[in-house]
């Protein structure tokens, strides 16, 4: 066996407890809250769910709240379009997720096969079954990238000229084509219908154009905009703004076009029309694919037709009374709003806040979600309805208005403040290649990040 350091044993010495439960905890077959998802949403809700109860006097044990991801990796996916415009690499947009889970909270890297809400448990895909008191869904969706013929064979191909930020995977490959290309036809894709921040399309349209503007390609690619929505983004104020904007730079856009092919070999994109089908020749394709609810949950008991979790759009709460103890948040979840990690931010501590309440009290709180979600675009911000809630304007003025410091919010603020404070990051030590990895310290408080009030929790009232 490896002699013990000097620096080991002191870190031995300082976690004890913490490493007893920590090597037994994932073996457990019951817990107070499981949280099954290690996104954006999962790590956000039990981080601060431990936390409430911890602030309230009722804290947890170690080990009570339980994370179930097999993932890897957790990556910050809003980043993959700065990927795109070659601003940051992609290999910083990714962290382990077991690095991210505090020791006060236990990680099953295990995936769901079936939920059982009847009997508050749920199966694994290895067959392993595990109870629950509370549960709460932050699954994510999926990107049906078989679901475009010739689309995976095209990403694939690096000269196909056809690329998209929505995985990490492929997201460096937006870069090598933008880069790369020096005229021709420039295209970028928007399905019907749900996918995750439904600006990151035009994101990643408008930061090539700057750069084959700066460059001196302005005159020699065209860009255009198909979209399967009937306009450029959903929201009327920001629409207009964009609208104009497209107008001035001299960007085409085709309107309720729904790409349903790729052909890489004739550089030939087939889109579905009210009309039929059109086919386009392109130098240069970005692909942003269909996006739905994930196979496993299509059928599950705790969701609805489409798929989606059925949550109460207010308290996030199931919608069948039976499930009174099941919980939905995130992308997963059948919300009527954009699915972004800023939503996510106004999401969790209304959850935490009801979920607590329900637990402490038998009730609900006044705690209500209100449909808050953002996209960086320009910086839209709104609500349910559609509604512009714009948390900004007061100090830097009108949102629909593009602005510099709305782009080093995005490019710099937000990715400091997901890593550092929403989901949390390991920085403490470097873990070392030893049986004993599990009593180096990880960061213990997170989840302090609270989207429009910044570092301060929501009270509702209290």
């Amino acid at each position: 066996m490896l002699a013990l350091t000097a620096r080991s044993k002191a870190l031995i010495r300082r976690a004890p407890a913490t490493a007893r439960w920590a090597s037994t905890a994932t073996s457990r077959d019951q817990f107070k809250i499981l949280v099954v998802g290690g996104g954006s949403a999962g790590l956000t809700v039990a981080n601060q769910l431990y936390n409430r109860f911890k602030r309230a006097g009722k804290a947890f044990n170690p080990g009570d709240i339980a994370i179930l991801d097999a993932a890897q990796y957790h990556y910050y996916q809003p980043a993959w379009t700065l990927v795109g415009a070659g601003l940051k690499q992609k290999e910083d947009t990714r962290r382990k997720l077991d690095s991210l889970i505090p020791l006060h909270l236990a990680h099953i890297p295990e995936n769901v096969k079936a939920f059982e809400p009847k009997t508050n448990s749920l199966t694994t895909a290895s067959g392993r079954k595990i109870g629950y008191e509370s549960l709460v869904v932050a699954t994510g969706l999926q990107t049906n990238w078989s679901s475009i013929p010739g689309l995976e064979k095209a990403l694939a191909d690096p000269k196909s000229g056809v690329s998209s930020i929505y995985s990490y995977n492929t997201a460096d490959k937006v870069w090598r084509d933008i880069d790369a290309l020096r005229s021709g036809n420039a295209i970028f894709t928007q399905p019907a219908g749900v996918i995750k921040c439904a600006g990151a399309p035009q994101k990643i349209m408008w930061m090539a154009w700057d750069r084959f503007q700066r460059t001196g390609r302005g005159d020699t690619v065209s860009v255009d905009f198909y979209t399967g929505a009937p306009a450029i983004f959903s929201v009327k104020k920001y629409a207009d703004v964009l609208e104009e904007l497209r107008i001035q730079r001299g960007v085409g856009i085709a309107l309720k076009h729904n790409l349903i092919s790729v052909n890489p070999e004739a550089h030939k994109a087939t889109f579905k029309t009210a009309d039929g089908t059109v086919d386009v020749d392109y130098t240069l394709l970005h692909v942003s694919p269909p996006m739905g609810p994930l196979d496993i949950m299509k059928g599950q008991p705790i969701v609805d037709e489409a798929g989606w979790v059925s949550v109460d759009k207010d308290t996030l709460r199931h919608t069948n009374p039976e499930y009174g103890n099941v919980w939905g948040i995130g992308d997963c979840s059948s919300l009527p709003t954009s699915k972004t990690a800023a939503a996510v931010t106004g999401q969790a501590p209304v959850l935490v806040e009801n979920l607590f309440s329900v637990i402490d009290t038998g009730k609900l709180s006044n705690a209500t979600y209100d449909g808050y979600t953002s996209c960086p675009l320009i910086l839209a911000e709104f609500k349910y309805g559609l509604e512009p809630k714009e948390s900004f304007a007061s100090f830097l003025g009108d949102q629909a208005v593009p602005r510099a410091a709305y782009y080093y919010l995005k490019k710099d603020f937000f990715p400091w403040a997901y890593w550092n404070f929403m989901v949390g990051v390991f920085s403490m030590y470097q873990r070392p290649t030893m049986a004993f990895s599990d009593l180096v310290p990880r960061p213990q408080v997170k989840g302090n990040w609270y989207g429009t009030s910044g570092f301060i929790r929501p009270t509702y009232g209290q």
